[in-house]
């Protein structure tokens, strides 16, 4: 499985989007077994990661595929929960189980009153792929509703503030996306911060355009957007926030004295 063609991958993603559809939590667990996913994130990593984090960002599904992320950069048994630092100071686990305890955001993230901090870069970068797939499904419920919602005789789309609101958004994402492909060769942890701190920006900037198009509708728990804006606010704390990550790696530069060569233009 260490190469998959252009119609397999398109195959793979049609299942996963699928499957994501329909189930969530340990079912969705099961499912992702079931299609390879341990198999995937050990082969081929590079596509396995944005392939499926994106899709739960995108579906607003949920899986406890991020231990399996941390587990495999750290040499760590399968199976496990280790903890991951959030935002503030405090650190959470991602709980494999739904035994109906207290959640957070939505998400089975269990307090823990300490851990200790490991190789993230790639936990990082799975969470910036599940952020922009956040972000993207809240993009295409304000555009749609643009298009569907009449105001004065037009659709609101027409309106050059609504359209502002959503070509920043989009522009956000796609700045997002482009760091989050970025390599890492010189500097990977760095590189991993920023694409993380990139995603959490773009996801928090969809949530407040998108919420400002959708008005009053929004709000509602009758709409999905709820749901998107719920999960990256707590997406964006996990693994540190963006704006810890950026006033990290600020200070990191600052003593460091340099700034390494991210992308080669």
């Amino acid at each position: 499985m260490e190469t998959m063609d252009a119609e397999s991958l398109g195959l793979l993603e049609d299942a996963l989007c699928k499957t994501m559809l329909t189930t969530s939590g340990t079912k969705l667990d099961a499912a992702l077994a079931e299609l390879g996913w341990a198999e995937m994130l050990s082969d081929m990593p590079d596509v396995a990661i944005p392939l499926v984090f994106r899709l739960l960002g995108e579906t607003g599904s949920h899986a406890s595929v991020l231990n399996d992320v941390l587990l495999e950069t750290i040499g760590g048994l399968p199976g496990g929960t280790p903890p991951m630092p959030y935002a503030g100071g405090g650190w959470v686990v991602w709980a494999r189980a739904d035994d109906g305890d207290e959640t957070l955001g939505g998400l089975p993230l269990r307090r823990v009153p300490d851990g200790e901090l490991m190789r993230m870069g790639e936990a990082r970068r799975a969470v910036g792929w599940w952020l922009v797939g956040s972000a993207r499904a809240m993009l295409a419920l304000a555009r749609q509703h643009a298009l569907d919602r009449v105001q004065f005789g037009k659709p609101i789309a027409s309106f050059q503030a609504v359209r502002h609101r959503l070509a920043e958004t989009l522009v956000a994402i796609e700045g997002a996306e482009a760091t989050l492909g970025l390599p890492g060769t010189e500097s990977p942890d760095l590189t991993a911060m920023l694409a993380k701190a990139a995603a959490g920006k773009a996801a928090l900037t969809a949530a407040k355009h998108c919420q400002q198009v959708l008005g009053g509708i929004g709000f509602t728990e009758e709409h999905d957007l709820h749901v998107h804006v719920k999960r990256v606010l707590v997406l964006d704390g996990l693994l540190g926030s963006s704006r810890e990550l950026t006033r990290k790696v600020g200070a990191g530069l600052r003593a460091r004295g340099s700034v390494p060569r991210l992308a080669e233009l």
